[in-house]
């Protein structure tokens, strides 16, 4: 009898650890574990989720391509069902997503909070079709980005000239092309070899990744646009999941999952992003990197000599069928509106 009653708790206790994780949802993405949208967005997210549930929603999060890949595939791979969920930029596969490059054209940019925001309203207008194949749950922007050089702080434009320089997406490829570097396209993971073998001799990167990718003793010269911490450029990152797996879910383990993503991830988001970027930009200065700052007054230029790359997204828009000048002016009002202009 007492092995009986052993048995029968023994078998209770076995489903009511089934009944607790109903859903496992396999995370993938290319940074490292230590990575702010790792510790700052997404395990928090995972936190929620799975308290939220009940504990019926398992999250597993799998960093720096653990579950195979190069970064570019994330999309996909959440769209075929390879995996659960995954983060990635949206620039990884150039000319795939032309709508939302439009936060990713020279000086469309602020801090990761005043660009996620800007987003949430930019992607209930206009990224519905482009995002047709996935299920979205957020769509962010990290703070802007700014030059890190090696050997050579850049304080002109004529300073870029001969250098190569990693470009984060098309639209900043040939803006680096139209200010006279050399654009060396890449994901952000392969940056830290490449300054170290000499493939680049700088990137266009925000400060927020410098910890999680260890460049901080590499690129001592650093360069910001218009302001402290002002920017040339950002780009547009998603967390995005299966579709199958989202439809497959109850309709309460959706609204967990309704409830812990859009609006409410992109707060989260952009206040991590911001609070790393602070973080990392600090620990340059007490390091005592040289930091130029490009004031408002001497943007011009820069800007003219980028136009032509804004003028092609314009007009790439309206051969696609919309009215690209249109949309730009929208973005650029939304964007000011988060930035309380």
């Amino acid at each position: 009898m007492k092995k009986l009653l052993l048995a029968t708790v023994a078998l209770t206790a076995m489903a009511g650890m089934t009944a607790a994780q109903e859903v496992t949802l396999r995370v993938h993405h290319f940074l490292s574990a230590d990575a702010p949208m790792q510790k700052g967005v997404l395990e928090p997210w995972e936190k929620m989720v799975e308290d939220q549930s009940g504990g019926r929603i398992d999250v597993q999060i799998f960093p720096s391509m653990q579950l195979g890949g190069k970064p570019p595939q994330l999309y996909d791979q959440a769209r075929d069902g390879i995996v659960d969920v995954a983060w990635t930029l949206l620039g990884y596969t150039p000319g795939r997503f032309p709508v939302s490059e439009v936060f990713e054209l020279p000086f469309m940019s602020g801090s990761a909070s005043e660009t996620t925001a800007a987003l949430q309203e930019f992607q209930a207008k206009y990224l519905g079709d482009e995002l047709k194949d996935v299920h979205p749950l957020l769509i962010h922007a990290p703070a802007a980005y700014k030059f890190h050089t090696k050997d050579k702080p850049i304080k002109t434009m004529e300073d870029l000239s001969g250098l190569k320089i990693r470009a984060p997406s098309r639209t900043m490829t040939d803006g680096l092309n139209a200010l006279g570097a050399t654009a060396v396209g890449m994901p952000v993971p392969e940056v830290p070899q490449a300054l170290t073998t000499g493939v680049i001799d700088g990137a266009v990167i925000p400060w927020e990744v410098f910890g999680s990718l260890r460049i901080e003793s590499v690129t001592r010269d650093h360069t910001e646009f218009g302001a402290e911490n002002g920017g040339l450029s950002t780009s547009v990152m998603a967390l995005v999941m299966n579709p199958a797996a989202y439809d497959g879910l109850p309709d309460d383990l959706k609204k967990v999952i309704d409830d812990t993503t859009g609006a409410t991830l992109a707060k989260l988001a952009g206040e991590a992003f911001d609070a790393a970027e602070d973080e990392e930009r600090a620990k340059a200065v007490a390091a005592g990197d040289e930091i130029v700052v490009i004031p408002e007054a001497e943007l011009e230029p820069w800007k003219q000599a980028t136009q032509p790359v804004t003028d092609a997204w314009v007009a790439a828009m309206d051969a696609a069928g919309h009215d690209g000048a249109a949309m730009l002016d929208d973005a650029r009002a939304i964007l000011a509106k988060a930035q309380g202009k």
